[in-house]
This record gives structure tokens, sequence and C-alpha cells, in this order.
């Protein structure tokens, strides 16, 4: 069929059959499935798109101060709560001038102006992909404006996608398709890119697991009469509980936390208000940086050291963008810019003015300058603020765990998602019991904040890092901003951020190597999953079934046609999978509608439900067989089988219907033709000459051909009709899913390092994880397994 053509003629089909509206509202329909046809190939998918919807998160004001209120009791409490450590972890052997406090308190000042206020509530929060933030967001939005995933599963009619959203910037479309250029024909960058990604991923699940340590120790702690030892184990006691109610959903959660932070928040701004007035209100003064230089002049090196207490001010801001797909980022702006960023502030500058009066109380800084009257008061907000404060990172390690499944870095876990009223809030039980663990394991082995803080401040400057020179590359590809902004940005914030790193390293002896060692772990069990993952992936593609071996199937008379639909799945979106081949030869049966379904993960938050299933028919066409691949994005749910065989069928049905019509075509767009041929020849009063000799009246040659053509639409239709019926009574008769089990070996002829991954690493994280049958919600009643070996 020329498509072209078709698109060309598609008016006057429709002027000249306006009377029949069942046809013509299939016609309108024709141009868009005309332009998926051009990709014509087994290789390709085609389907059916809505090109028209435009998918827009529109908050109104009242959900967005709902989520005000939440995000409170979510994101905030780690920020909220670091004044308990701050300074003890910046004078660890005490004051010995109290110049220095002007210094600190003006680096503490400045570092939360730039970093969390300037980068991350005004900067960062805009890089987001459609409303879910992490550095896993970060990547998909790289991965959609440069192809440098590692896994080759790319498709033209993903970028059709309604949250695709590819905006390159018209001014700068030079730079950014030399850097596109550069990055995909670049195997080491996108693997550096990959590893920097599961690196921030990992340390941001690392930060989640020091922040509940050291948040509950610091508050416990106040509690002077108690010894370390019954002070570890109050905090231990409190983290199993916090961890306990993470089932419940960030949503409840939520609601249940916030008013205590803003209680929180209230207590510290009126605290460190009265201090600052009652003691010295001249160490606002610090606001002139001139004191941050005096500060490095005097103590040198010492000064530098200090960095790494002075970077604890900032802990939980990567919160503020790893939960943002719990929340939005206007309701994030608002509470950080009107209600968190106000009270931290005046709880420093309290405990600065208290300081400089009382220097040797550096060591239990905040407690000290609680007036006696609300100490106790103080205290009890205190610890369940600092129980709160772990939320922030426990729900950031659910987000971006839950995104890494969809890309294929991450063993299978169970993701609930708690909340249908607000998308992206998620919650893991296997990742939750396993930081509950480690949480209890750090507490029990370091026992004091000093040491917990020197790791926490790694972890925490590192991730920020990691989003500095990701978001510039962002920037670079697809943001409408002058070079010059996008330098400054860069050079600025990776500067601080640098600086701080290197003092929080120094201390990697006195506890420093724990986020480390956590990552390593984590960024081997991803790093092993993906390669192992991406190479199952290239063997399917390269053992694909081939048009011969279906062609030879449907001759076959020994193959027995079942009632019912069968649903084979495979990863593979570019072929049929070799397991069929190896099913056929096992039980010699087909049913009667087979759908070989891929399921494949989009670099986009969400798919919309319309756009979500991508068919095309195998060849040949009696035979019934179809190519399905169900996209979705890394934070869309995959339904009850109920629902989704019934979305499947459904859409399945509409590509029948449109796909007869297409195929049927040809002949329509011929008698089209030849009604315009003889339009014209009306036009120059040209009279036809019947079969019968006599000469007939032009317009009732023209009435004949459209009913003519009106005929050749209703054979499809019809024809459509019976397929459709068919596919409804298969379904009727039941729905049986096939499932390859593919047991993955390393090549005899491999080094023993891949054999140790493959053989060793990856087996054991595939047995001690889900299933696929279990992450997909398969009924084990109608579940069929597939056994094959993959050598690899």
């Amino acid at each position: 069929m020329n498509i072209e053509m078709a698109e060309e003629e598609e008016p006057q089909q429709h002027t000249e059959e306006a009377d029949n509206n069942n046809n013509n509202s299939i016609k309108e329909r024709k141009v868009s499935w005309a332009k998926l046809r051009r990709v014509d190939s087994l290789n390709l998918e085609a389907g059916r798109l809505d090109f028209s919807t435009k998918h827009t998160s529109l908050v109104n004001w009242k959900a967005t101060m709902s989520l005000v209120f939440q995000s409170i009791g979510v994101i905030y409490g780690d920020l909220g709560t670091s004044p308990l450590y701050v300074y003890q972890g910046t004078f660890p052997d005490g004051i010995s001038n109290t110049d220095d406090l002007l210094g600190v308190f003006s680096l503490i000042l400045y570092t939360l102006l730039l970093i969390p206020l300037l980068k991350y509530v005004f900067i960062v929060l805009r890089a987001n992909d459609n409303g879910d933030g992490g550095t896993f967001a970060l990547y998909s939005l790289i991965c959609r404006y440069a192809k440098v995933s590692l896994l080759p599963n790319h498709q033209p009619e993903d970028r059709q996608l309604s949250n695709y959203n590819l905006d390159l910037p018209s001014n700068q479309l030079k730079r950014a398709q030399k850097i596109k250029e550069k990055l995909e024909n670049s195997k080491t960058a996108k693997l550096l890119l990959f590893l920097v990604t599961i690196l921030g991923t990992s340390m941001v699940i690392g930060d989640g697991i020091l922040t509940p340590c050291i948040s509950v120790l610091s508050a416990v702690s106040g509690f002077k009469s108690l010894s370390k030892d019954a002070v570890v184990g109050i905090s231990v006691a409190i983290l199993i509980i916090l961890f306990s109610v993470q089932r419940f959903g960030t949503d409840k959660v939520g609601y249940m936390f916030a008013p205590i932070l803003l209680l929180w928040f209230l207590f510290i701004s009126v605290i460190g208000l009265y201090n600052l007035f009652k003691y010295d209100a001249s160490v606002l003064r610090a606001f002139n940086p001139k004191y941050i230089v005096d500060y490095f002049k005097r103590n040198g090196k010492k000064g530098w050291i200090s960095l790494g207490g002075v970077v604890l001010c900032t802990t939980g801001t990567e919160a503020m963008f790893a939960d943002l797909g719990h929340f939005n980022v206007r309701s994030v702006q608002i509470s950080f810019s009107g209600i968190v960023f106000p009270a931290i502030l005046a709880v420093y500058s309290g405990q600065t003015a208290y300081l400089v009066k009382f220097p040797d109380q550096v060591d239990n800084a905040f407690y000290a300058c609680v007036p006696g009257p609300v100490y106790w008061p103080t205290f009890v907000v205190a610890v369940a603020a600092s129980v709160i404060a772990s939320q922030a990172l426990i729900s950031g390690s659910f987000a971006i765990i839950s995104q890494s499944l969809s890309l294929g870095c991450f063993p299978r876990v169970k993701v609930v998602h708690t909340s249908a009223k607000y998308e992206g809030q998620v919650y893991i039980p296997e990742i939750n019991y396993m930081l509950m663990i480690a949480c209890v394991i750090v507490t029990l082995g370091f026992k004091t904040t000093v040491k917990i803080g020197n790791a926490y401040g790694i972890a925490v400057v590192a991730v920020m890092v990691i989003t500095t020179y990701m978001v510039t590359l962002i920037m670079l590809l697809s943001w409408k901003t002058s070079i010059w902004w996008i330098a400054l940005f860069f050079v600025v914030f990776s500067s601080i951020e640098s600086l701080y790193l290197s003092a929080v390293l120094y201390k990697f002896i006195q506890g420093g190597y724990l986020p480390l060692a956590f990552s390593a772990v984590l960024m081997m069990i991803m790093g092993a999953w993906h390669y192992v993952y991406k190479q199952r992936y290239m063997f399917e593609l390269k053992n694909k079934v081939s048009n011969d071996f279906i062609r030879d199937l449907s001759l076959n008379p020994d193959i027995n046609r079942l009632p019912g639909i069968g649903l084979l799945y495979s990863e593979l979106v570019q072929g049929i999978p070799p397991i069929f081949r190896h099913f056929i030869a096992n039980i010699p049966s087909v049913h009667s509608v087979l759908v070989f379904v891929s399921i494949k993960s989009i670099p986009v938050s969400k798919v919309a439900m319309e756009e979500r299933f991508l068919f095309r028919q195998v060849e040949p066409r009696d035979y019934r067989m179809f190519r399905c691949v169900v996209r979705y994005g890394y934070n869309d749910a995959i339904e009850e089988p109920k629902e989704f065989e019934r979305q499947l069928v459904e859409n399945l049905k509409e590509f029948i219907r449109h796909e007869h019509f297409i195929c049927e075509g040809t002949a329509l767009s011929s008698s089209t033709v030849y009604i315009e041929e003889t339009l014209q020849q009306q036009q120059h009063n040209s009279p036809r000459v019947s079969s019968s000799g006599s000469i007939q009246p032009f317009n009732v040659v023209a009435a004949e051909s459209a009913n003519s053509s009106s005929r050749n639409i209703s054979a499809p239709i019809q024809g459509a009709e019976e397929e459709m019926q068919f596919v409804q009574k298969a379904m009727d008769n039941g729905v049986v899913y096939l499932l390859g089990e593919a047991e993955v070996r390393a090549e005899q002829n491999s080094s023993i390092f891949k054999k140790i991954v493959v053989d060793y690493g990856y087996s054991f994280l595939r047995k001690n994880f889900r299933q696929g049958e279990k992450v997909l919600a398969i009924p084990q009643s109608r579940l069929l397994r597939v056994g094959m070996t993959y050598e690899i």
C-alpha cells in the first residue's frame, strides 16, 4: 500500500462518503495508522498511538497545600534535626577562639543558602522527570535525549509518547547535537554514566541507613541520666518501630508525622530567637562572608578539616529531590522556603549566640541552650522529630529502587503502591527490612554520633556532587539556557561540593569507609544484575525465531490448536524469543490466539494507558499470532491479571479493526483515484460510454463509483468484526500465561571473573529475590513454565 498516497487522499474520501458515519469514524484514524505502518518489520513494533493527548500534572492549590503539609513530615525531618549534631561535629576538640563561631556560622549560613535553597529548590527540582526526582530520574532524562542506555531496546514509537517531552533547545541545537553524538558513540561514556548513576543510587541508600542511626542517637543522648548502652538500646528499639510503620505508606506516615515536625520547627524557631536576643544578637554580622575568610586564615588545615562537620547542616537535602515523586515541585518549594529554611536559620543563630557566651558546652550545644522550663517538652519533640528524620531517606530509598527495577538495574522485589491519590508513593518490604537490619548493626557497632557523622558526610556530599554533574549534562542537552549560565552553575557548585568532599574523605578511617562499603556492595549487586540482564537480552536478540519457522509452523498438521488465549512473556521487544521454539519442541500445541508479550520499561516516569500497548500481527495472518509490547514508565504499577487481560484484549480488538481496514485500503485508494479522474473528465465535458454502448451522465458514474467504494469499506469492517468476535470467544475460554524460565550460564570459554558473576552472583540473586510470576502477579493456576538454558 502506498502510504503517502493514502494520506493525501484522505480528505477526499471523507468528503465522498460523509453520509456513512460508521465508515468515517474508522477513516479518521487512518492517517495515524498509516504513519506507524511505515515501520513495517517484525523487528520493529507498530501500533496505535494517541498523538493528540498531552498529559500535564494540574494540581490545584488545595491539593498542593495538602502536599506541603505532608512533605513537612516526610522530607525535612533529617534537615530539621541537623542542629542536634552540627556544632558538635564541627568542634570535636572544643572551641579555642570564640571568633571561630562567627566563621563557622557564616559557613553554615552560606552553605544553606547556596546548596539547599539555590541549587536544589530553584534549579535541581526543575530537572525532574515528569514530576519524579532522584538519580535514576536524571539518568532516564539523559537516556531520552541520547541513546546511552546499555540495553538496545529503543523503538521509534517511544518518542511519540505524551510524557517523552523531548524539547531540544533551538538556539543551542548544535551544542546539544554534538554532545549527544559524543555520548552515543562512546562506550566508555555510556558505561561511566551508568556507573555514576548506580553509585549515586547506592549513596542515597547508604544515606538512608545512616540517617536513622545518627538522628535517633543524637536525640536520645539528651537524656543525660542514661548510660551509653541504654541510649543505644533505646535507639535500636525506636528504629525497629520506625521501620515497622513503613508498610502504612508515605501518605499515612506523612499525615501522622507532619504535626510533630511542625511543632519541632516551631520549638527550634522560638528557642533560637530567644537565645539570639538574650545572649548576643551581634552574631548576625556573620552574614558578612569576611568571617569565612578570617576563619580559614586563623585555622588553616584545621579549618578545612572542620568542613566535615559544617556540611552536616545540609543532611537530608537530597531527599527534597529523591522524594519529589511523592509530592510536587511547588509543594517542596513552598514548604522549604516558607517554613523549614527560616526555622533552621533561627536555631543556628541562637546556638551561635549561646556558644559565644558558653563555648565550653559545644559538646552538647543544642540541649545546653534550651531554656529549663521547656527542656523536657523539647526533648520529647526532639526524639519524635529524630525518628521522623529517618523517614525522608527511607522513602527516597524506596523510590529510587523502584525506578532502578524498571531499568533492569536491581533484582526483582515487591513494590507496593501505597496511595491511590498520589502516584509515586511506594513501599518495598524486602528493602525495608534490609535497611532496618543494617541500621541496627550500625547503631550497635558505632554507638556514638561522632563516628556515624564522619560516615554520614561522605554519603551526603557524594550524592550532591553526582547530582551536580548529571544536572549539568541535562542542561547542556535540553535546557534553553546560555552556556555561560550552565558554566556558572557547574563551576560554583562543583567547587563548593568538591571542597566539602575532600574534607569528609579525610575522615575515611574514622568511619568514613562505611558508606563507601555499602555503596560498593550495592554497586556490585546492581552492576552484576544489569550486566547479565543485558547479556541475556542480547542472547535472545541473536537467537530470535525466524519468519520461516513461524510459516512452517502454520503448515504443520501435527501442531494442535488449543482453545483460549496464550500469553507468552519475554523481555525481547525486537522479535520472537527463542524460548518459543523450545516450547513448541516440547509441547507441540498453540493456543487459538497467541500473543508474545514483552514488558518494556520506558525512560519516562509514567505511560498513559491509551499509549501503553503496541501490537503487530505475525504472518501468516490467519494463524492469529500477535506481538505485543506493553510499555510502562518506571513509576507505573503493573495491573492485576484480570484488569491486564481486559486491557490487552480490548486493545488487541482495536488493533484488529484498524489492521483490517489498512490491509484492504489498496482497493479503497484505487476507487478513490478513479472517482477523481472521472470528476476531472466531467469538468472537461467528456462523457463516458458504458460497456453497453450507452452514454451515462457523469453524476451517475460518480455515484456508482462511490457505492462501489462503500462496498469495499464494508468488507474489511465485516472481516474485522469476525476476528474480534473470535478473540473475545478465545478470551472467554480462558487466558493461560506461558513464562520462560531461562537458566543463564557463562560460556565454557569465559573468564573466571565472568563465570563467578554469572554462575554464582547472578544465580544467587535470582534465587533469593522474587521470581517473574510474583512480580507480574501471574495466577499460579494459569501459569505454564518453559525451561531453557542460555549460555552467554
